[in-house]
């Protein structure tokens, strides 16, 4: 099913206090044009100072998930995004005046409600999911945390959690479409256990916390004269401890309500993936640090289907855009140093280039005499050749010309080449050519998978 992208229709702005610092806060959400995706801007820094809503980018989850880029920070994002997400927002920038968003309620009710009164308008772009299509399991060890993402034809989550407390016990939450955050999850509060909250507190933490913005759950006796204290310091008539074993600061909107809550969380981690998820998640005591290293896992299972669905397609009945002798001709390499066989595409920014590999080639004799592979040295330069011919095709006499390697990074082998193997290399452009200089990336296929990838930097020259 096609389905456009969606942006927010104008802006709509939330104020409140940074949960942490205490700083009063202004927020933003302003329209962004199509695939700019979600991205955070500190408006009291500058005018370009803008953070994206990616995994990659987080520095910190001990109170909240909060990125970071060029030094620039912003904290306690995931229930901006979570109702960016509930709401079917792809892109948007999120202004904000202090390194911290507001914690509102803490929930995502009051951004959720700003976006609904604002409106939600479609682009002229389709939107582009990460569909699962097989399982994908994950486990934290440190936190004992496991999370399941699982194909299905929506966006679901179920989220189970386990405190080891009598009071909050065992909580189940679950959604079967992303349609029912806004009525079923937005407005679930954060919570936190009162000995938690001591800490917290004596850590000159939580400034701009309130009774009001988060469940309260005691788990030990306390004595009058420390809900006192509370009292004081929230700046509350009386705190009272009722007999669920929750302070007195607010009533429950839902039986689980801590649960819809880790449920809420999930959703604004996930939404650092960059991709609208179609799938069931399932995440059994989830947290922001198990969250956000789920989220960078799928990222791996994006960058991994992006490659394989780009992966070129080669027909030998199909008539090549440079055979050997036009090869011979571009490059000054000569067997056995010459190891690029045709080119079956090349445009402005990249090349295809195959490789077959037999058992005649003469490394073979000694790499290795009872098991011959390809050297990986041998791949990296049969790449470099086939981004030769890139950079050749830029001059209207490349026979006149050679290409020198300037820099070799990120080199990867994931699987041996053998005799048999037809290697297919496929170089893009991550610069446009500039005085001769040509920045690449390569990826080298056998039969649908990726078995190298680099990425290098060369420069040609003129032949004295």
């Amino acid at each position: 099913m096609n389905e456009k992208q969606k942006t927010i229709r104008q802006a709509a702005t939330v104020e409140g206090h940074g949960l942490h610092t205490g700083h009063k806060v202004t927020l933003t959400i302003k329209p962004a044009p199509v695939n700019s995706g979600i991205r955070f801007l500190r408006k009291d820094i500058g005018e370009d100072a803008f953070i994206e809503a990616d995994a990659r980018l987080v520095a910190d989850t001990a109170r909240g998930t909060s990125l970071e880029k060029n030094g620039m920070r912003i904290a306690t994002v995931e229930h901006a995004l979570a109702a960016l997400t509930g709401m079917g927002i792809d892109n948007a920038v999120i202004e904000v005046d202090c390194p911290e968003t507001p914690i509102l309620d803490g929930s995502s009710r009051y951004y959720t409600e700003a976006i609904e009164k604002a409106g939600v308008v479609e682009q002229d772009a389709f939107r582009e999911y990460f569909d699962i299509r097989e399982p994908i399991r994950f486990y934290h060890e440190e936190k004992d945390c496991e999370i399941i993402a699982l194909p299905a034809a929506n966006y679901r989550i179920t989220c189970l959690i386990d405190y080891q407390s009598k009071v909050l016990g065992h909580q189940y939450a679950s959604i079967n479409s992303i349609d029912e955050f806004k009525d079923g999850v937005a407005g679930c509060r954060t919570f936190v256990f009162l000995h938690e909250l001591e800490y917290l507190l004596n850590q000159n933490l939580i400034k701009g916390g309130d009774l009001s913005n988060a469940i309260v759950f005691v788990d030990r006796p306390v004595k009058q004269e420390e809900l006192d204290r509370l009292a004081n310091v929230f700046n509350k008539p009386r705190v009272d401890v009722r007999k669920e074993g929750i302070l007195n600061n607010l009533e429950l909107a839902f039986r689980n309500e801590p649960a819809r809550h880790k449920l809420l969380d999930i959703v604004g981690d996930l939404t650092l993936t960059g991709k609208p998820i179609k799938g069931h998640i399932i995440a059994k005591k989830p947290g922001h640090a198990s969250n956000v290293l789920f989220a960078k896992e799928l990222q791996k299972h994006i960058k991994k289907r992006i490659e394989l669905e780009q992966i070129p397609v080669y027909d030998p009945k199909e008539k090549p855009a440079h055979d050997i002798n036009d090869i011979r001709r571009m490059l000054p390499h000569r067997p056995p140093f010459l190891l690029v066989d045709k080119i079956i595409e090349v445009t402005d920014s990249s090349v295809v280039a195959v490789k077959n590999v037999t058992m005649n080639e003469p490394f073979f004799v000694g790499h290795f005499p009872d098991e011959p592979i390809m050297p990986g040295v041998l791949q990296v330069e049969a790449m470099a050749q086939a981004g030769g011919i890139l950079v050749l095709s830029t001059v209207e006499d490349p026979e006149n010309y050679s290409t020198y390697f300037l820099k070799i990074d990120n080199v990867r082998f994931k699987q041996k080449v053998v005799p048999g193997d037809t290697l297919i290399f496929k170089m893009s452009l991550i610069s446009p050519v500039r005085r001769g200089i040509c920045h690449m990336r390569g990826i080298a296929y056998v039969g649908g998978k990726v078995v190298m990838e680099a990425e290098m930097m060369a420069q040609i020259g003129k032949n004295k």
